[in-house]
């Protein structure tokens, strides 16, 4: 009997629990359902929607989940977020785990990472991730004072493009590695090996289909053109030969033309110096003739003093005005002559 009771007393208390339990999730319920969860006005941007950021402006966000800089910009962002439509601008997030191609396309290796975008132009947003700075970032149009992003480094380019595929190729390895190391439990040294002997077998298989593709598209030549070809590239081969030979012939050429003329040009500068000897010993010899022929003249006027002063005054009066002034040894000759016939004339007179 004492045992009945018992049994139906522990009954009880376990009715009593459940339905106090039933009536705390009744009261429970009624307020979660009056404060609903909010909603983000943070829009994610994939591979596949972020195109979007090319029209209009927009500020974009760069994180990780493990990222704790990111996690504290977070509720910043989210109210920047709210304030978008009175900002007039589109607030978006991009998780680099999630998507490392977008990571790649704007080469983002700093986290978190920000950037502003307007009709397609994307600048680098470097201050800090606080709603105030990023209000007056907009408000103020700070951004007209940054450099954008042009040429290769623009995500819209062809290059950027090209980089988001092998950041993706590698988001895509490492999930693999993952998967191997945690998933499957294999040791990361195999993984390793697994991966490396991958790529050789990528790689010889990518050489095999480019050979197969020249071999489709490449077409050979006739025997006879093959033939004629080789003819023209020896041919081609000889005549650059006999250029060569022919440009070393006329190096050796005009070495011996300048040769020869340096010869004559020194000849002709020793006959030019001997001539100037020459020049130099008849100026030196000019003046013993000079002597010598005053000499003479002396001489030859020794007779014609002799006859003046036989004469005397008187004669030389008279004969004053016939005497010519001699030029040269010729003219004394012949005032000689005629003063000795004068003499011979005047002498049997007297």
């Amino acid at each position: 009997m004492e045992g009945g009771r018992r049994g139906s007393l522990l009954t009880a208390l376990l009715v009593a629990w459940v339905a106090a339990a039933a009536a705390a999730e009744a009261e429970a319920g009624p307020e979660q359902a009056v404060l609903p969860q909010e909603r983000s006005l943070v829009r994610p941007m994939t591979a596949s929607n972020w195109t979007l950021v090319l029209e209009g402006e927009w500020m974009l966000k760069f994180y990780a989940p493990w990222c704790p800089s990111c996690q504290q910009t977070d509720s910043e962002w989210e109210t920047f977020a709210k304030n978008g439509e009175i900002l007039q601008i589109s607030v978006g997030k991009v998780d680099v785990i999630q998507e490392p191609g977008l990571s790649g396309r704007f080469f983002v290796t700093t986290l978190p990472a920000f950037f502003h975008a307007k009709d397609g132009i994307f600048r680098r947003y470097r201050g800090p991730g606080i709603y105030e700075d990023l209000q007056n970032y907009i408000l103020e149009k700070k951004w007209q004072s940054v450099e954008p992003l042009t040429g290769w480094k623009s995500p819209a380019s062809l290059t950027m493009s090209g980089m988001a595929g092998l950041f993706s190729i590698s988001g895509k390895i490492w999930h693999l590695h993952n998967y191997f190391t945690v998933t499957l439990g294999v040791p990361a040294w195999c993984s390793y090996v697994f991966f490396i002997i991958a790529t050789l077998i990528f790689g010889l298989f990518m050489g095999l289909v480019l050979v197969v593709i020249s071999e489709c598209f490449y077409l050979p030549l006739p025997r006879h053109l093959s033939e004629g070809s080789e003819q023209n590239l020896r041919s081609g081969e000889a005549r650059t030969t006999e250029q060569l030979q022919d440009a070393e012939e006329g190096k050796d050429d005009s070495n011996e033309e300048e040769n020869k003329d340096s010869l004559v040009d020194d000849e002709e500068e020793k006959e030019d110096l001997g001539y100037e000897e020459e020049a130099e010993e008849d100026e030196e010899d000019s003046p013993a003739a000079g002597m010598d022929e005053k000499r003479s003249d002396a001489r030859d006027q020794g007779p014609l003093r002799e006859a003046q002063e036989d004469e005397g005054p008187a004669g030389t009066e008279e004969n004053a005005p016939e005497q010519p002034c001699p030029a040269g040894t010729e003219a004394a000759e012949d005032t000689v002559r005629q003063r000795r016939s004068q003499h011979a004339d005047k002498g049997p007179s007297a």
